[in-house]
Formats: C-alpha cells, sequence, structure tokens
C-alpha cells in the first residue's frame, strides 16, 4: 500500500535489532532482505529438516516465517517507544511450499495507533520460477510499558 511516515527515523535498526533476538528465525535460517516504512521482506532457504511428510515445508513453518514479515511490516511503523504483537491471523494455503529458496513479504495494509492490519505473501522459488503459496492477513497490536515486553 504505502507509501507510509515511519514515526521513529531509525526504524531499519529497530527492526533489525528485533529481528535478531528471535531465535527462532535464526534456528530456519530466515534473513532480512528489504525493510521499507510498512514492508519487509524475509528470505529462507530450503531445509528437508523443515519439511512435513511429502515434502514440503510444513505449513506452520510458512506460518511463523509469514507472521514475523507482517509483524515487522507493522512494528516498522510503530514509535520507538513500542513493541509488537501478533493478536490473530488467518493463513491461506494456496500450493505445496515445494522449492529452493522461500521469500515473505509482509506490508501494512492500515496502520493504528494501537492496531495494524497486514498482508502477506510466501513465495516458492525454483531457479527463477516464483511460486505464491501462501497468504496471511495478520493483526498486530503496539505494546506500551508491559513488563518483560520491549521493541
Amino acid at each position: 500500500m504505502g507509501p507510509f511516515e515511519p514515526k521513529d527515523p531509525l526504524f531499519r535498526a529497530r527492526v533489525m535489532a528485533s529481528f535478531n533476538r528471535q531465535e527462532v528465525m535464526r534456528t530456519l535460517g530466515v534473513e532480512v532482505a528489504s525493510i521499507e516504512p510498512g514492508e519487509i521482506v524475509l528470505r529462507m532457504p530450503y531445509a528437508a529438516a523443515y519439511t512435513q511428510q511429502h515434502g514440503f515445508i510444513h505449513a506452520g513453518i510458512v506460518a511463523t516465517a509469514l507472521d514475523s514479515a507482517c509483524g515487522y511490516a507493522a512494528f516498522s511503523l510503530m514509535p520507538k517507544e513500542a513493541a509488537v504483537l501478533t493478536v490473530e491471523f488467518k493463513l491461506n494455503l494456496l500450493a505445496p511450499a515445494r522449492g529452493e529458496e522461500f521469500v515473505f513479504k509482509g506490508w501494512v495494509l492500515k496502520p493504528g495507533r494501537t492496531i495494524t492490519v497486514c498482508e502477506g505473501h510466501a513465495l516458492a522459488s525454483i531457479g527463477n520460477e516464483e511460486k505464491l503459496v501462501a497468504t496471511m492477513v495478520g493483526t498486530l497490536m503496539a505494546v506500551f510499558d508491559r513488563p518483560g515486553i520491549s521493541g
């Protein structure tokens, strides 16, 4: 959607610092490819350890990465004193997640002071061919002054 104006001019550094604290993203080999106000792109290589019984990347892994993509898209527009938590998401699995690399794109549809709505796409790549395998709509909440929760 956009273009959006971030509330924190140092949003990229704040997003990266938070992302780098996520052990699950490190475990899955997910990396940030790009960050813009209200948008993020994550990349993950294929790993057999994350497949289900048919050899496709498990739906839970796809959901995890898309949740982070939507969360960080929302977080990029929040004030520097905010943290972000997902309060709801809906996942549509459109095709088997089969590929050499996976791209997870998240972007803000409607930012708000407390609640932000985002959309995400998961794409699987084999060579130069890219296929949409899942979509997500997520609702994210800005959290302020909550013990144990920080940006």
